[in-house]
């Protein structure tokens, strides 16, 4: 299976841990005016900003796995369940927090399961997204079209070395090869 289509990106955006931490505030001031009560982490790379904004906001996070990878890799078309959406979602406002809404149908997702379990609303909510996203979530910290890297992407350990992320030079090898772009 091939990984995201990363020549549809324009440019390219590396954030530091400095820029998360602006953009989760972002975040949280965005969604406080909607009264949250509990935060729905979508794991992995979305625990970072959802644990931000539920200590911003002081309410409980509940972590939720919703992917198509496996190991690190992309290896679905479309998001499993791994780990459902806490039951204690119900009778709450809760927001539905993802690092990166590309698609928007993982973030869809999530919020309808966590209405199924009744919460009172799910708001969606993202550190960044692309302008492609469709559904577009609720909430976004930044909209942008690069190639965005995160602060925890650019090194991974790998046979006891630290080395730059697979998956992002890949990435970064597609940006600098304008024949492959649409």
């Amino acid at each position: 299976m091939k990984s995201y289509d990363y020549t549809t990106r324009q440019g390219i955006l590396e954030l530091s841990w400095d820029d998360f931490a602006a953009l989760a505030r972002q975040l949280a001031e965005k969604l406080q005016p909607y009264h949250i009560q509990a935060v729905v982490g979508i794991a992995r790379a979305g625990l970072f900003p959802a644990t931000a904004v539920a200590c911003s906001l002081r309410t409980e996070l509940y972590p939720a796995r919703l992917t198509r990878r496996l190991y690190d890799q992309v290896v679905r078309e479309t998001p499993i369940w791994k780990t459902p959406i806490s039951d204690e979602a119900a009778g709450k406002i809760v927001a539905v927090v993802d690092e990166m809404a590309d698609s928007g149908q993982t973030l869809h997702m999530a919020a309808e399961a966590a209405c199924s379990l009744g919460a009172v609303r799910a708001v969606t909510a993202s550190l960044v997204a692309h302008s492609w996203a469709d559904p577009m979530p609720e909430v976004v910290a930044l909209v942008s079209d690069a190639l965005v890297i995160f602060p925890w992407d650019r090194q991974v350990l790998l046979d006891g070395q630290w080395q730059p992320h697979p998956e992002v030079q890949a990435a970064l090898a597609l940006q600098s090869r304008p024949e492959d772009k649409p």
